[in-house]
């Protein structure tokens, strides 16, 4: 088997794993399709405590388009007396961050 570096000449061969529920599962690959970053990536990151840079391209603005896409018909069910999940409020909060960001860069 040949072993692999990875961008910063690492060696990743150690492998963790931990059990998640549906909605942290959803929530997570919400926030992991959003940030433009592979999912070990955005892992890694969060659990090192470092910042999560969205760098806006493709992927990412076809991300926004469909989170923006299915939030809409979320809130369109709250019109029917059902109430917000943890995960919606999450996904609506990260994509307000990434907003925002985009905004100051822009000025």
């Amino acid at each position: 088997m040949e072993r692999n570096l990875d961008k910063q000449g690492r060696w990743r061969n150690k492998t963790v794993s931990f059990r998640m529920s549906k909605e942290e599962i959803q929530l997570l690959d919400n926030l992991v399709s959003l940030s433009g970053l592979t999912k070990q990536d955005y892992i890694i990151k969060r659990l090192l405590c470092k910042d999560v840079v969205v760098v806006g391209n493709t992927r990412v603005y076809k991300a926004l388009r469909s989170h923006i896409e299915q939030l809409c018909i979320e809130l369109k069910k709250l019109t029917n007396g059902n109430e917000i999940d943890d995960v919606t409020t999450s996904t609506i909060q990260f994509i307000n961050q990434i907003l925002k960001g985009m905004k100051e860069e822009n000025q």
